[in-house]
């Protein structure tokens, strides 16, 4: 077990506001309210201590691939993430045949239970071919309860979110059978009408996965998906903020409608996460990443991104103009909440996981911690 350790001397991120001058005292794994008078501390003057970052869209880093990587692969890609500050991860899969998919998901079971994972989502094949981005068409099917139902079998309850184009046949039935087993429901690669959409989220769609990407745009005559999702308090909406896929107006949209209650930021990251340009697969497709952008050999589509959480967080504060709590709100609290886990990680506070990041004052990534030990111990002075 860890030992009991004081932060001391840093602007500490809570959920009422910034601490100057805060302590974060950690006691073992957890953070605590009181620590031994012997108890180490690490003085972090001018630096940000906030939580651990959370990530529930995420296909790999590093060079591995949550859905076609070994075991070693998987723990690599959550390795690679865990140093820029993601201490909890989703391992997201992209379509394939559905054998493979019950397959893959009793691997990632198997490292949700060790608690390596913080559980799996399924991103196809579920899902439009009108808007089919970086999943292989001819895997795509219309969302079948029968097969949602096989998914959720394999997984063994780890299964946290399924992306479905709910407009197609079986997709609102889809719906109503995940709600009822607690998994989330996300709207995404989805071809749907305004009307349809309100249809999903009466359902039980939660979640839009990453808003504005692979899906109609916002027109004042047909307003499609995006409308409906931005308007719904019952909705959070996932953002991939790494300056390709979204305008900075669009990100400043989606925070003036929804709050900074209701909006995720998201990596969507692929191989190539932490790790470089060149050629890598997503699935069965061929993708080649190109000064950091992801896109398909064949046809040019962005396929997932290369981003990190904390790249996601210094463009947030220092291009977007979010404030520092409204921003760990997205990367931490908010992600931590859609996932049920909020009760052990998401915030700084006493009971809970000592998972957290030092930052420095440019936002750089310094230390991360993680349930009480060092992932990257910091180098001060």
């Amino acid at each position: 077990m860890a030992a009991s350790l004081v932060l001391s001397g840093a602007r500490v991120v809570l959920p009422t506001g910034v601490v100057e001058n805060g302590r974060v005292i950690v006691d073992g794994t957890a953070i605590a309210g009181a620590a031994p008078a012997d108890a180490p501390s690490l003085d972090l003057a001018g630096h940000w201590v906030v939580p651990g970052f959370v990530d529930l869209h995420n296909h790999g880093g590093g060079g591995a691939s949550f859905t076609n990587g070994t075991v070693e692969d998987v723990l690599k890609g959550v390795h690679t993430h865990r140093l820029h500050g993601t201490t909890t991860v989703v391992a997201s899969t992209v379509t394939g045949e559905m054998d493979v998919l019950a397959q893959r998901a009793g691997l990632l079971s198997e490292l949700v239970e060790q608690g390596d994972l913080a559980g799996i989502h399924f991103e196809g094949p579920f899902i439009s071919p009108c808007r089919k981005g970086a999943h292989s068409e001819g895997l795509l099917r219309h969302p079948d309860p029968a097969e949602v139902r096989k998914l959720l079998d394999a997984a063994r309850g780890t299964a946290k979110m399924f992306t479905l184009a709910t407009e197609l046949p079986g997709g609102l039935d889809s719906v109503r059978l995940l709600a009822e087993h607690g998994v989330i429901a996300a709207i995404g690669h989805t071809d749907a009408s305004y009307e349809q959409t309100v249809e999903a989220i009466d359902a039980g769609a939660t979640v839009a996965t990453h808003l504005f990407n692979a899906m109609p745009p916002l027109g004042h005559r047909e307003p499609g998906p995006i409308a409906a999702l931005l308007e719904d308090d019952r909705v959070t909406v996932e953002l991939i903020n790494d300056g390709t896929h979204l305008h900075p107006a669009a990100l400043e949209l989606a925070f003036r409608h929804k709050g900074a209650g209701r909006v995720a930021f998201i990596t969507d990251a692929m191989d190539a996460a932490g790790f470089g340009d060149g050629l890598y697969h997503l699935g069965p497709l061929e993708v080649e990443v190109k000064d950091g952008v992801a896109r398909l050999v064949e046809g040019g589509s962005i396929a997932g991104s290369t981003l990190t959480l904390d790249r996601a967080f210094k463009r947030s504060v220092t291009i977007d103009g979010i404030s520092v709590e409204d921003t760990v709100r997205a990367l931490s609290a908010n992600p931590a909440r859609l996932l049920g886990v909020d009760d052990t990680v998401g915030s700084l506070e006493p009971g809970k996981d000592a998972d957290l990041v030092v930052l420095d004052a440019d936002f750089t990534v310094k230390g991360v911690l993680r349930k009480g030990s060092w992932v990257v111990e910091p180098k001060l002075g």
